[in-house]
């Protein structure tokens, strides 16, 4: 069912892309309603509109805060054109008929990241908006809706292409957009008000759709929602995939627990190298030597700039993508010579407050896990030396990233062997001393993590066995006393944490 467009409400917060809408309008001898400085700049323009003071017989009041909010306004948006009873009344009442809505709402979003004056913050709570809006999605049959600057551009080509027509079909679809709009707005408001987390429902909306080529495997569809470009800045390369932004996550993630300059690589969102050196060079050598054949086609990240000696290395190796936060001009020149290659400039770091995950017919939502360890409790047969010391806490910060059940072992701030998404504990050891054979490792003075409590003394007689000469933990086993004994009677230093790092 074809509607044309005669009359138009217009009261947007954003006025940029405005004017070739309004033009378009006039030049269709659209009758304009407007308010506030929406009509000043229509007026700037030189183009006639009406205020809505006239309709409504009272100005805006209370601030601002009341301005449309009125039979007059909205009996003209959600009277039903084919129904002779609601033409009859809008007439009895000298109502006009709205057949487009063009309103945006006021920036709340925007206002909370820029302060935290609650009383600022309030006032940028829209009401007089989100009710149009959805007056006019309600009546969608009739009226046109458009809730975003970012549809003007969609909104002069339905003016252009019948002369201010639109069909059934177009405006419902403005309308699903609209609805969509409202309820960002107002989950974007509801955790504001929850940031506690007390509310009972779990609402979560980000915008800026993306869709991508295909999910995990080329039959899936799949999109990304938010904002990468507050993240990162894109110097080279292709789209990223979803796969891509899984792993990127990950690497930027383990990357932000660090303040030594650090190299990691990532596969499949697991750590296969990682090292912290004294230059970023340094680190990367240490890093790519610590499973030479998984780094192929990883994923790179460091904390450090990427100077043209480090490109160099780099440039050897093919690799999906590399994330920094600066390059220097050569070094960009020296890996831009491959036109896919993803090269991301890292704004800010990033760590994620909280964690989704569907469930049954559910979702599951947990604090996202931002501490290393509560207690640092010598229980083997000596106090860690200082090297010990240093070597555990990175390995403990790097098993925490693998999927479990996992193990890792660290030499000199350098993962030279790691077992992870093992089934057994003992399994992950097992796995992750044969890694460091494979690369060409001795484990002999090595220290190990672990992101879980060992069940039985099997894991520190395996490890002593390998020549590993210090533990950290979490305990907690009921058998904790086997591990601990055999600790003290190998020599064997064996820190206790008290918390536990799973990863499903």
């Amino acid at each position: 069912m074809n509607r044309k467009i005669q009359s138009a409400l217009i009261s947007v917060f954003y006025k940029d892309g405005l004017e070739p809408v309004v033009r378009k309008l006039h030049e269709l001898g659209v009758t304009i309603y407007s308010t506030g400085g929406t009509q000043s700049f229509i007026e700037q323009l030189g183009l006639p509109c009406i205020a809505v003071e006239s309709v409504t017989g009272y100005p805006s009041i209370l601030g601002g805060r009341v301005k449309t909010l009125h039979p007059g306004v909205f009996g003209g948006i959600l009277a039903r054109r084919d129904l002779p009873e609601d033409q009859a009344q809008a007439q009895q009442y000298n109502i006009p008929m709205m057949d487009l809505v063009i309103v945006d709402l006021y920036p709340f979003e925007e206002t909370v990241k820029q302060t935290t004056d609650d009383k600022v913050i309030i006032e940028k709570i829209d009401i007089g908006g989100v009710s149009l809006i959805r007056a006019a999605g309600k009546n969608h049959k009739d009226v046109c809706i458009v809730s975003s600057r970012n549809q003007y551009e969609h909104l002069l080509q339905l003016l252009e292409k019948d002369n201010g027509n639109t069909t059934l079909d177009e405006r419902r679809a403005l309308a699903a957009a609209a609805f969509a709009e409202c309820a960002h707005y107002d989950v974007a408001i509801s955790d504001y008000f929850n940031s506690t987390g007390a509310s009972a429902h779990f609402q979560l909306s980000h915008a800026n759709k993306q869709s991508l080529r295909y999910g995990e495997n080329p039959h899936q569809q799949a999109a990304f929602y938010g904002d990468l470009d507050s993240l990162f800045e894109k110097l080279n390369g292709k789209e990223l995939s979803y796969n891509n932004l899984v792993d990127v996550d990950a690497a930027c993630q383990i990357v932000s627990e660090f303040s030594n300059p650090v190299f990691a690589i990532i596969k499949h969102t697991n750590v296969c190298g990682i090292a912290e050196r004294n230059t970023v060079a340094e680190a990367w050598v240490a890093a790519l030597a610590g499973d030479p054949e998984s780094a192929f086609g990883g994923v790179l990240v460091t904390n450090q700039t990427i100077n043209a000696e480090v490109a160099a290395k780099i440039n050897e190796l093919f690799f999906e993508i590399l994330i920094a936060p600066a390059y220097d001009a050569d070094a960009l020149a020296i890996l831009k010579g491959k036109k896919n290659r993803i090269l991301l400039q890292q704004k800010k770091a990033f760590y994620p407050v909280k964690e989704y995950k569907r469930i049954l017919n559910g979702v599951l939502v947990q604090d996202a896990d931002t501490t290393n360890f509560t207690e640092w409790t010598e229980a083997g047969a000596r106090n860690c030396s200082a090297n010990e010391k240093a070597d555990l806490l990175f390995a403990n910060i790097v098993c925490k990233h693998l999927k479990s059940n996992a193990i890792t072992i660290v030499k000199d701030r350098q993962l030279i062997g790691k077992g992870c998404g093992q089934t057994s504990r003992i399994d992950a050891l097992r796995h992750a001393l044969d890694k460091a054979k494979q690369s060409g490792f001795s484990t002999t003075g090595a220290v190990l993590a672990s992101d879980a409590f060992f069940p039985f003394d099997d894991c520190v007689r395996m490890a002593h066995e390998a020549g590993i000469t210090a533990a950290i933990q979490p305990g907690g086993s009921v058998r904790d006393a086997d591990s601990i004994a055999y600790t003290k009677a190998n020599d064997m230093a064996m820190v206790m944490t008290q918390l536990r790092h799973f990863k499903h």
